[in-house]
């Protein structure tokens, strides 16, 4: 049986993009968790780490593009996104520190 992930194990970190700003406005905070991170993982996680109660979580996985470096042909990383909506009266401060 495999241990079970422990929350900075599956948070990678946040997001912070013009429509992550724009997602934030509305309740929602994203960011960058493990590919094989589940939505009831995300969710126990983020609870777990900063305090607050989640609403939802929706995730979407962006595939790594192909690219070149002098002409050797290579593969970015599969990006998986968690966009989180806390519940009301709760917030994160992703501009600092954890």
């Amino acid at each position: 049986m495999a241990a079970k992930p422990q929350h900075y194990d599956v948070i990678r970190k946040p997001v912070i993009t013009e429509k992550a700003t724009m997602a934030s406005q509305s309740g929602a905070v994203v960011f960058e968790v493990a590919i094989d991170a589940t939505k009831p993982q995300i969710k126990e996680a983020v609870e777990g780490v900063f305090g607050v109660k989640v609403k939802a979580v929706n995730t979407s996985i962006t595939k790594g593009k192909v690219k070149r470096f002098r002409g050797i042909r290579g593969q970015r990383k599969d990006v998986k996104k968690a966009y989180v909506t806390l519940e009301e009266g709760n917030t994160i401060d992703v501009t600092t520190g954890l």
